[in-house]
C-alpha cells in the first residue's frame, strides 16, 4: 500500500491536530505569560515564568513535528496548508506583542512583523485567485526559525534571575532580534517579488 493521497480521509490527520493543538496552546500561553509578569516574574526565577519559557519552547518546537509528520506520512491536506501559517502567525504575534508590552522590543520590530503579515496574507490571496501557489522558501523558513530563537531567548532571559549570563542572553537574543527582523522584511519583499507576475494578471 502507498502512502495516503493528498486531501484522502479525514482532515484530522496528526500533523493537523499538532497544529490545532498549538493554535489552542497560544493563548493558553499569553494568559501564563501575563500571569508571570503579574507575579514580579521579571526579576526572574519564579515557576510560572518558567512555565511560560517550557510552554513557548514547546509551541515553538511543534512548528517543525507538524510538517514532519504531514511530509513523512503523505498527509498533506488543504485544511493543514491553510490551518499552518495561521498557527505561525498567531504564535509570532503573540509573542512579540506581549515582549513589546513588556519592554523587550521595540515597536518598530512588531511593526515590520504585523506589516510583513498582513502583505503575505493580502497577496496570497490574489495570487490564489489566480491559481497561482508560492512555494515556501528558505528565506522564509530562516526567518521563523530565526524568529522563534530570539523570542524564546527573551523569554529566558526574564526567567532566569539577574546574573552576568543573563546579560549576554539578552545581548545574544537583541543581536538575533535584529537579524530576524531584517530577514523578516527581506521575506516579505521576496514575496512580493515572486508573485508579482499573478499580481499584475489579476482584474
Amino acid at each position: 500500500m502507498g502512502k495516503r493521497k493528498r486531501g484522502d480521509g479525514s482532515i484530522w490527520t496528526p500533523a493537523n491536530v499538532v497544529t490545532l493543538v498549538r493554535v489552542v496552546l497560544m493563548p493558553v500561553w499569553l494568559l501564563v505569560a501575563e500571569a508571570a509578569r503579574i507575579d514580579d516574574s521579571l526579576q526572574g526565577g519564579s515557576a510560572v515564568a518558567w512555565t511560560s519559557f517550557l510552554l513557548f519552547t514547546g509551541i515553538a518546537l511543534t512548528d517543525k513535528l507538524d510538517g514532519y509528520l504531514a511530509r513523512s506520512r503523505g498527509e498533506v491536506t488543504d485544511f493543514g496548508k491553510f490551518l499552518d501559517p495561521i498557527a505561525d502567525k498567531l504564535c509570532v504575534t503573540c509573542a512579540m506583542l506581549y515582549l513589546l508590552e513588556v519592554d523587550l522590543v521595540p515597536s518598530g520590530y512588531v511593526l515590520v512583523v504585523l506589516a510583513r503579515e498582513f502583505l503575505v496574507s493580502g497577496v496570497r490571496m490574489v495570487v490564489a485567485s489566480e491559481g497561482t501557489v508560492i512555494a515556501a522558501s528558505n528565506l522564509g523558513k530562516w526567518k521563523t526559525a530565526t524568529t522563534m530563537f530570539a523570542i524564546g531567548g527573551l523569554l529566558l532571559y526574564v526567567t532566569l534571575p539577574a546574573s552576568g549570563p543573563t546579560t549576554l542572553i539578552k545581548m545574544a537574543s537583541d543581536a538575533l532580534m535584529a537579524v530576524a527582523v531584517v530577514l523578516t522584511a527581506w521575506s516579505g519583499v521576496d514575496y512580493l517579488v515572486k508573485s508579482w507576475p499573478a499580481i499584475s494578471r489579476s482584474r
